[in-house]
Formats: C-alpha cells, structure tokens, sequence
C-alpha cells in the first residue's frame, strides 16, 4: 500500500490508498471510508472489512480518518477530496452528524452514493443510506438486563449515565434513551438527553468515548452520590475508565457497569467481570456491505433499502453476558469472542 498526505486550511487528512489484486486494478470504480479516528478499535475494525471487501469486488478504496473523535473539519476536507478523485460512492461515520450534511449535498449534487456508517446524519435522509446497528435497541438490550439482574432493587437504584459529548449526536441519545427505556423509565423526550425526572437517575456526564473521559466522569459522578450502583456507559472504553475510577474508591464490587460496542477488549471485560453485559455490533459487516452497495451502485444505478419497518439498514445486535436473565435474549461470552465485531 502507498499512503498520501493532504494538507487542508485548518487540519490534516490522512489517506491511503490500497492496491488491488491484478484482476481489478482495471475497475474505474473508486471509493472512500472516512472514520472519526483512525485509532479505536471499532473503526480500525470497519477499515479491515471495506478494505476486504474493496479488494475482493474490484473498488479502489481511500480511507481517510479525523485525528481525534470530534475532528469534523477533517472530515469535510475528506470528502471534498473524494468528490475531486472521482469517488463513486463515500462511507462515513460522522463525528458532528449536523454540519456535515452540507458538504455531503455537495458530492451527492455530483452524482456520489453517500452511505453514513453507524452513525445515522442528522436528518437521517441527508445520506443515500445508513448502514448501522439498531443503536436505541442494544441500550434498550442493556437497560432491560440491568433492571432485571437487580430484580426489586431496581426500584433503588442510583444511576450514572456516562455519554459521549456535549453535542449529543444521534448514536449518543439512541443509546442513553434506549437504555433508560429499557430500565424502565419515563425518557420524556426520546430526542433528548437529560429531561428525565426520575430519583434514580444521579446524573450524566460526558467521556468522549475513551477511558480517561469515562474515569473521570465516574469520579465526578460519585461525588454526587457515592452509592452509586448502576452505571451507563456510551461504550467499552469508557466503562474501563468507569471501572478504574470506582476502584480506585474501593466500590468496584456490587455496581454493575452496562456498555455498547461488543469488541474483543470489551467483551474480554464482560469474561473479567468489569462489565457485566455489552451489546455487541458488527462494524466490519456495516463497512463490508458499504463497499458492496457502491460497486452495484456504480454497475446499475441502485441504492440500498433500509430494513423494513426501519428508516436504516440494521447490521444487527447481540447482548453479550455470561449472566442471563429471562426474558431478555443474550449471548454467551464465548460466541461474543467469537463473533466481535466482525
């Protein structure tokens, strides 16, 4: 593989361009990934599957990714980019969902196939199609564990919600609002975070989705009330950093942490008894059927479908725990091994 360098007016993009088996360096079809962060996991995971795939269906595949979860001015520059190359169609999973809707106008004017990763833009209909996992059910998934793992104590419960950011993107409030549904609580307002008015409900904080955001939201949460006994988080990472800090007050025992993601490292603190369940999805999968739609895309013109009854196509969830409950489907920790994130 060869890697590029582009400098744009406030930020640096980062692309690479991977080379094709002989018999499909001849496709004229191009495309790009563009990730929030090259770094986590998740999406490391979904530039393996549309690199696959792109190699295995004859699309020549540039992947571009912000620097930090957040960078959305390196993800308009991306796309700017891929509209000059000629791209037929774009995968991206946003990291500010609202303001990148213009720029995406502007390579679908061009005749590009936008397909949004997991991350549905804000209107939803702002891209060709949305690939991503039913993110209001895995919180819904978690919620229902936890209140049925605490039986009648979950009328007592003090919970923590660990969110991503200020902002709220859509992936953020499905996940809170699904998860606080399925403990059985009264979200108010499905499109907002915070209106709940609830007793159980300590408060929420913000992590960016990484280990010290999820530590020290943890930490100022449990200033508020240290018997805090259930905690939220946005994903695996921050429910590690979530761990650490509860620990380190010595009240690791007996609080249940509840996340999102499903990949090895998280699922692995799901077998350690750090997180007691995760809902597990597939991104690999999300990205392989990425590239899929743009090679038929630019073969006969056809746009993907969402699910029925769905305004996305679902890649599906599984909760993953080695603690079930009735009533509440899951899988084992050695098919979520098996089965994460690819």
């Amino acid at each position: 593989m060869r890697f590029r360098t582009l400098l744009g007016t406030t930020a640096l993009v980062a692309a690479t361009t991977f080379a094709l088996p002989a018999a499909a360096q001849d496709a004229d079809t191009k495309a790009c990934l563009i990730t929030k962060t090259d770094t986590n996991p998740f999406f490391v995971k979904m530039k393996e599957g549309a690199t696959a795939k792109a190699a295995e269906v004859g699309v020549d595949l540039s992947t571009y990714a912000g620097k930090i979860d957040g960078d959305h001015e390196t993800q308009v520059q991306a796309i700017e980019s891929c509209i000059a190359a000629g791209a037929k169609g774009i995968l991206i999973t946003a990291s500010d969902t609202k303001a990148i809707t213009d720029v995406v106008q502007q390579a679908r004017d061009q005749g590009v196939l936008v397909i949004a990763l997991d991350t549905p833009l804000e209107p939803i209909d702002a891209a060709d199609a949305t690939f991503a996992t039913d993110n209001y059910k895995a919180g819904q998934l978690i919620g229902q564990w936890a209140a049925a793992t605490l039986g009648d104590e979950a009328a007592n419960a003090k919970i923590a919600l660990l969110d991503l950011s200020p902002s709220a993107p859509s992936v953020d409030v499905q996940r809170d609002q699904g998860f606080l549904e399925g403990f059985g609580i009264d979200v108010k307002d499905k499109n907002t975070i915070g209106d709940e008015d609830d007793p159980r409900i300590v408060g929420h904080d913000v992590t960016s989705g990484n280990e010290e955001g999820g530590r020290t939201a943890m930490e100022s949460l449990l200033q508020q009330d240290p018997d805090i006994n259930v905690v939220y988080t946005i994903n695996e990472p921050s429910a590690a950093g979530a761990y650490e800090a509860l620990r380190s007050f010595g009240k690791e025992e007996g609080v249940l942490i509840v996340s999102v993601d499903g990949g090895c490292p998280g699922v692995k603190n799901v077998e350690e008894g750090v997180i007691g369940a995760t809902s597990q999805q597939y991104p690999l999968e999300m990205a392989s059927l990425g590239i899929e739609a743009i090679a038929q895309y630019a073969k006969d013109g056809t746009v993907p479908q969402p699910s029925e009854g769905l305004d996305f196509f679902n890649t599906g969830v599984n909760l993953v725990t080695d603690a079930p409950v009735e009533g509440v489907e899951s899988i084992d920790v050695a098919e979520g091994l098996d089965r994460c994130w690819g």
